[in-house]
C-alpha cells in the first residue's frame, strides 16, 4: 500500500515540475463547462461565472475548467470539475453525448487564436452544461455568479475574463440559442 504523502505512479497526476515540462513540449487536452440554469423547455434563463484568483494574481472571472487526466474520460473529467467548482450538490446534467460546442486552442502567445494561455499550449473541449442543484464555489473559486444571458455576453464581464474565455462564453450561449 502506498503512504499517503507518495504518489500513485499510475494515478495520471503530475508533479509540478513535470506538469511544467510538459507544457513546455506538448499541447494539454482540458475541458471547460459554461455552468447554466434552464427553465422547463431547455431556454437558458441564468449562466454562472466564477471568481477566482488568475494565475497573474489579479482577481478575474473564469469558466469551470480543467485538464484530462491520463486514461480519463471526456465525461468524467467535465463531471470531476463540476463538482470540483461547484461542489458536489450542483448536479450536473451531462450530456448524452459528450460533443463540445467548440474546440478552443489555446496558445502562449497572443495573436495567434482569440484564446491565449501563457503557461501552455492547450486544447480546450467546451461545453454548455445546465445544473439543476445548490452550488457552492470550491476551491480557487471565490464566488459564482449567476447573471442574465445578456449580462454574461456583455462587454463588461468579457473585460473581466482572461485569455479569451469572454469570446468562449459568447460562443457557448449562441450556441445554445440564448443570444438575440
Amino acid at each position: 500500500m502506498a503512504s499517503l504523502r507518495t504518489p500513485d505512479p499510475d494515478s495520471g497526476w503530475l508533479s509540478d515540475e513535470e506538469l511544467a515540462n510538459v507544457r513546455r513540449r506538448l499541447p494539454i487536452c482540458y475541458v471547460e463547462a459554461i455552468p447554466v440554469r434552464t427553465d422547463g423547455l431547455g431556454v437558458v434563463t441564468e449562466v454562472g461565472v466564477l471568481l477566482r484568483v488568475a494565475p497573474s494574481g489579479s482577481i478575474a472571472r473564469t469558466l469551470v475548467s480543467g485538464r484530462v487526466m491520463f486514461g480519463e474520460s471526456i465525461r468524467t473529467a467535465l463531471f470531476r470539475h463540476l463538482e470540483k467548482d461547484l461542489g458536489p450538490m450542483a448536479f450536473p446534467q451531462l450530456p448524452s453525448s459528450p460533443t463540445p460546442f467548440t474546440v478552443a486552442e489555446y496558445f502562449p502567445l497572443p495573436g495567434a487564436s482569440v484564446y491565449t494561455d501563457e503557461r501552455q499550449h492547450a486544447i480546450s473541449l467546451a461545453y454548455v452544461v445546465p445544473v439543476t442543484g445548490t452550488c457552492e464555489p470550491r476551491q480557487d473559486a471565490l464566488e459564482l455568479t449567476w447573471m442574465s444571458p445578456m449580462e454574461a455576453a456583455s462587454d463588461a464581464v468579457a473585460e473581466e475574463m482572461e485569455g479569451g474565455r469572454g469570446a468562449l462564453l459568447r460562443a457557448g450561449l449562441a450556441s445554445v440559442g440564448a443570444l438575440m
